[in-house]
């Protein structure tokens, strides 16, 4: 199957993106509560089991480059961990660049946090087993969110899920890597996509804290991480160097990556071996951290 390079810095098309990665394909939801409401002045989405058993929860944040993006995007995925493991999923609706730059999305994605926390009694939720992820753009979110939630010091995350995450805008200023021919997600939109988000040119000195989850200098006491990615995505790279710097911080870290894989191979083909293997060991590090 041929993937296509999509041309997500064509700023002057994001109304269309945006619309069309807020369709998503009818999902069975058998056995699965879902609810869209407003909380704390964030919009989430909210998957609970149907039978109201409690257990654990993730926080789950979207792709799409912190320019498009909405929660329908991943209600399959959502839906199985509910289904598979009895959690119960926040996927949080948060704010886009260019409209809305740092913190923005990040302070959604806190807000969210702050609520599913005082919530836990109404969900049925084990608060010391609730954890963060994202994918992609979500991912980096994710990451930035656990070293935010540490440097406050109040109730951490129980572990982090970063699929294929976006973790570092540096990536984006390496000019060599424009000609590299990327599929899905490329050199020009991830550029885009950052410049949006930090309202500054990537990879300039002195980033806000919490902007860039690599640009950290500390990552001890972080959460334990699971990090997925495919050797022929944008991102492969950056999130060998974060992973490793998990480990150097002594932070447990499992690093998985599909050989062959582009960016959001999962999402795109999730019937292919290769990507439910890939899934699986998701559904298995939840599984393992956080549920039942």
């Amino acid at each position: 199957m041929a993937l296509p390079a999509i041309p997500f810095h064509w700023r002057w098309a994001l109304p269309f993106w945006r619309w069309a990665t807020g369709l998503a394909r009818p999902v069975p939801r058998a056995g699965v509560d879902v609810r869209d409401h407003a909380e704390a002045g964030v919009r989430v989405r909210v998957y609970r089991p149907s039978s109201g058993a409690s257990g654990g929860a993730l926080l789950w944040l979207h792709g799409g480059g912190l320019i498009v993006g909405r929660p329908a995007m991943d209600d399959g995925r959502c839906v199985a961990w509910v289904r598979e493991l009895g959690l119960v999923v926040v996927s949080v609706d948060y704010r886009l660049a260019p409209e809305h730059p740092f913190p923005a999305a990040l302070d959604d994605a806190h807000a969210a946090w702050m609520w599913l926390l005082g919530a836990v009694g109404a969900l049925g939720v084990d608060p010391a087993r609730i954890a963060v992820g994202g994918a992609s753009a979500g991912g980096g979110l994710a990451a930035c969110l656990a070293q935010r939630l540490r440097d406050e010091g109040g109730p951490q995350p129980a572990a982090q899920l970063l699929v294929y995450p976006m973790l570092d805008d540096r990536t984006a200023a390496r000019r060599e890597r424009a000609g590299a021919r990327h599929l899905v997600w490329t050199h020009r939109s991830n550029h885009a996509g950052w410049s949006a988000y930090l309202g500054r040119e990537p990879g300039t000195p002195n980033v806000p804290d919490h902007a860039v989850a690599a640009r950290a200098v500390d990552l001890a006491g972080l959460p334990p991480a699971w990090i997925g990615v495919g050797t022929l995505d944008l991102f492969v790279e950056e999130d060998r160097a974060y992973a490793a710097r998990l480990e150097a911080a002594r932070v447990e870290t499992e690093l998985f990556e599909v050989p062959g894989a582009p960016h959001g191979f999962d999402a795109l083909a999730p019937e292919v071996p290769l990507a439910r293997d890939f899934i699986a060991r998701q559904t298995s590090f939840l599984r393992d951290r956080v549920g039942s």
